[in-house]
């Protein structure tokens, strides 16, 4: 790593961290300003509850299982999403079957799913579905987008000198598609977990982060409520940064 580029990282740590500060000191005026726990609590009554939840068992069980029904939803719908992308190349049929599904899972409300959803599907599974809907379409989109714009000349030389499938695919598509799927997985990471815990705040399975804030919310725990929020806020945070982490040894 060069001197210029360590001392940029040094520069946007101490920015990102002044920023922060900031608006933790803007959260502790207005609490001292509206004065009332009811409404808002203060930046250091989440932190210390915060640090008392992370010795309660019940804590640790619904990140976990949060953690795995949302990742469980990610990982089926980049896997579909991508195998339905390839299936409507090869068949364009199959691609306008497939194009009304898109264009509803990107327009309706997250709710709209979830609520029609309670009919169907068990309160456990709800969120898996939720998170797989929200990553199905954007991992679908970016891999035909990279699949359409594949160099048309490299086709042709595939085509000329005989190459096998298996061939075309890694030497012509697979560098066309790599950066529209790479930006896909990252993007559809913070959809699908923030739609995932949309699902467990309706469906209230036995142990998950949704639950817990609604129950936060019903019992008007203001307290509570920001210190799942924070988690959830913290949670999604850490995530994408161990996808960026992964994308980048792919790259």
């Amino acid at each position: 790593m060069t001197t210029s580029s360590t001392k940029n990282r040094k520069k946007k740590i101490i920015v990102r961290t002044l920023v922060a500060l900031f608006w933790i000191a803007a959260w502790q005026v207005l609490c001292l300003f509206l004065d009332s726990d009811l409404l808002i609590a203060s930046p250091f009554a989440v932190i210390r509850r915060i640090g008392e939840l992370l010795f309660v068992g019940e804590f640790w069980l619904s990140v976990l299982n949060s953690l795995l029904r949302i990742l469980e939803g990610y990982i089926l719908g980049v896997v579909l999403g991508v195998f339905c992308a390839a299936l409507g190349a090869l068949f364009p049929p199959f691609s306008a079957l497939l194009s009304p599904v898109i264009i509803i899972t990107k327009t309706a409300p997250v709710t709209s799913f979830v609520i029609l959803a309670l009919v169907w599907i068990k309160s456990y599974n709800l969120a898996v579905f939720i998170s797989f809907l929200m990553v199905f379409p954007l991992i679908y989109g970016g891999v035909r987008e990279g699949i359409e714009n594949a160099d048309k000349k490299l086709l042709e030389v595939a085509k000329v000198y005989h190459f096998s499938v298996g061939k075309t695919l890694r030497l012509v598509y697979y560098p066309a598609i790599k950066p529209f799927l790479l930006t896909g997985l990252s993007t559809a990471i913070g959809f699908g977990w923030k739609a995932g815990i949309t699902g467990e705040i309706f469906a209230l399975p036995k142990y998950a982060i949704g639950t817990r804030l609604y129950e936060s919310k019903i019992y008007l725990e203001t307290l509570d409520v920001f210190a799942w929020t924070t988690v959830i806020i913290l949670l999604s945070l850490f995530i994408e940064k161990m996808i960026r982490l992964a994308i980048k040894r792919i790259r």
